[in-house]
């Protein structure tokens, strides 16, 4: 039986070299390709993958948010995430959201076949040492609000900007910041953000 699988990566060159890897495989096809995280979930109803593999960092929203509404849309597909960013935060966030594996760009192609293997025979993949250090890490302090205005503050936009992008008054986003500010125990909204995604809270 054929696995049938969804890639969602933004780099074209990188998704195209692992379409071309895993069709090698015998048992595994890549019936879809996306660029972007609101494409995602679209391409999984059209073409009713059994796999997802989703990075986190895509244009359009992230591979994270992404998830439950795959998940709902779509149930008889397994999402893993295969990323760059091997944060502790990630990875809970990927597993409370459904994801059933959590993997590192850099493994080679056959581990990330064999990952897809194990999932699908109902294991969960994830790195031992991730694992634990998400064990180990501090629970995210950050409403779900003050995430999202962290996430508007990157790229030097001003109050004034994630006020219009997020439908609050100014004043409002700035207890949001100052709330996120004093959790993180930063400075600045810059390091606050800085902290938080270090620690895969946003």
């Amino acid at each position: 039986m054929t696995t049938r699988i969804l890639l969602a990566e933004d780099q074209g060159m990188l998704r195209s070299a692992l379409a071309s890897l895993l069709d090698v495989e015998p048992d595994l096809q890549v019936v879809a390709q996306v660029g972007r995280g609101d494409e995602i979930v679209p391409a999984a109803v059209e073409h009713r993958p059994d796999v997802a593999l989703v990075d986190i960092d895509l244009p359009g929203g992230s591979g994270l948010d992404a998830l439950p509404d795959l998940v709902a849309a779509v149930p008889g597909c397994t999402p893993i995430i295969v990323t760059t960013f091997a944060r502790a935060g990630y990875l809970r966030r990927a597993m409370t959201s459904g994801a059933r594996g959590f993997l590192v760009k850099d493994d080679p192609v056959d581990q990330l076949a064999a990952a897809i293997r194990r999932v699908l025979a109902g294991e969960v993949v994830v790195q031992p040492d991730l694992a634990l250090e998400a064990l180990r890490a501090p629970d995210n302090p950050l409403t779900e609000r003050e995430q999202q205005v962290l996430l508007a503050s990157r790229d030097g936009a001003t109050v004034a900007d994630i006020a219009g992008a997020l439908y609050l008054s100014e004043q409002t986003v700035r207890n949001y910041l100052s709330a996120a500010i004093g959790k993180t125990g930063a400075r600045n909204r810059a390091q606050a953000q800085a902290v938080a995604q270090d620690h895969g809270w946003v």
